[in-house]
């Protein structure tokens, strides 16, 4: 594929900080290639009320992009929201040193993750620690050799979630990969759950369909998430969509 084909599929400009509501960022990169296929990935950063950053599935680090998040507070907190999404972390500690890392229950207990010698400072849990709680709400959504923890930033009611849903807009893919991602079910406009997720989730649906619902309950504004378009409105009304399978009822 050549290398504009490879640039069709992400959200340019990349690596840069695009604002999302008050105090709320993402930052579009990639792609990665996963199977050979090339994936948009995304991170999201909240800024806490002390002025500290919180970056959200970290991608890859680049000396422009820490200049515009220096502009904008401390860079604190690095969380690792499940175990797929790590590989870019120690990168940005080795540019911060003092920031806490925060990863996905069972991430650690990884072979990759073990020979990477990712530094892991604290677990992820269904409570939000104290040092963002009263500000971003979490649950833990488990499987059979996978998890993923959620947040929601209360003041502006953004939901931040990583891969449990997908979102690929089939004019920006290749043939294989819009073919790949329709028997996946993550082919936008209606992306959702992937199928290999699903099947690992329902191993612990009983759980998982509680953190659904209590996502639900949240009434999030908009959903930002790792993979493709995220839904910037309406976000209760497509979250349930998208998680039907999952929702009781």
């Amino acid at each position: 594929m050549s290398g504009s084909a490879n640039d069709q599929v992400t959200y340019p400009p990349l690596d840069l900080l695009k604002p999302v509501a008050d105090g709320v960022w993402i930052v579009d990169s990639g792609p990665l290639r996963v199977l050979g296929m090339p994936i948009p990935i995304r991170m999201t950063v909240i800024r806490l009320r002390n002025g500290d950053l919180w970056l959200h599935s970290p991608t890859r680090y680049t000396e422009a992009l820490t200049r515009e998040l220096e502009q904008q507070g401390s860079v604190r907190h690095l969380v690792a929201p499940d175990v797929a999404h790590w590989s870019f972390v120690k990168d940005w500690q080795r540019h911060y040193p003092d920031a806490v890392t925060w990863v996905a229950p069972g991430l650690r207990d990884r072979s990759q993750v073990r020979k990477a010698d990712l530094r892991i400072d604290h677990d992820l849990g269904e409570m939000a620690p104290a040092d963002w709680a009263g500000e971003i709400e979490q649950v833990l959504v488990p499987g059979l050799g996978f998890s993923e923890v959620d947040f929601l930033h209360v003041a502006t009611r953004t939901l931040v979630l990583t891969d449990l849903v997908q979102n690929f807009e089939p004019e920006r893919l290749p043939a294989m990969m819009r073919l790949m991602t329709r028997l996946t079910g993550v082919l936008g406009p209606n992306g959702g759950t992937p199928l290999y997720l699903r099947a690992a989730i329902r191993a612990k649906r009983e759980q998982a369909a509680r953190a659904a619902s209590r996502m639900v309950d949240w009434n999030p504004e908009r959903v930002i998430f790792s993979h493709g378009r995220w839904f910037d409105r309406n976000g209760a009304a497509a979250l349930r969509r998208a998680l039907g399978w999952l929702l009781p009822g």
